[in-house]
């Protein structure tokens, strides 16, 4: 069995008009947020194996905040280059390339990708995604080589509005 947890950014900050796209940080909604679903997630027992994000400063800011609540190590942070600006292919390639010795991972990622991906693994439909939310699918295979929409099974979705 794999798990997949799909996380969209924290809410970022636009207050910066010299940083380019990859480089805006959270803003405080975002701060606030990342931590409430790391603690979200925390409650539902939820064990990483890894966690990969996009390299925006955003995303990885919101990849650390969840990984800090769930007192997961650092070194099981990976950044994966191709996850900004990924179409929904290169996110299941991706995926598929995920070593097969980690059973549960979250993918922290950017919309509208994010949110289509979701939906071509997804049996059921997920909504779109608002910033720090997470979608939760469970493939039943041992290799992330194998997962698809017709060994998926939908879990759960989660947002900050929901505290």
């Amino acid at each position: 069995m794999k798990t997949l947890y799909l996380m969209r950014h924290a809410k970022s900050s636009w207050s910066f008009d010299t940083l380019n796209d990859q480089q805006r940080p959270l803003n405080d909604r975002g701060r606030d947020d990342a931590p409430l679903m790391g603690r979200a997630l925390a409650e539902r027992e939820v064990e990483l194996d890894l966690i990969v994000s996009s390299p925006a400063v955003r995303a990885l800011s919101t990849a650390a905040l969840v990984a800090k609540e769930l007192e997961h190590s650092p070194e099981q942070l990976q950044v994966i280059e191709g996850i900004y600006e990924a179409t929904v292919p290169d996110l299941l390639t991706i995926v598929q390339q995920l070593p097969d010795s980690a059973a549960a991972v979250l993918l922290v990622g950017h919309n509208n990708t994010l949110t289509d991906f979701a939906n071509l693994l997804s049996p059921s439909e997920i909504p779109p995604m608002p910033t720090a939310s997470i979608a939760c699918l469970k493939f039943k295979t041992d290799q992330w080589a194998d997962v698809s929409q017709a060994n998926a099974e939908y879990y759960f979705f989660d947002k900050p509005k929901n505290y």
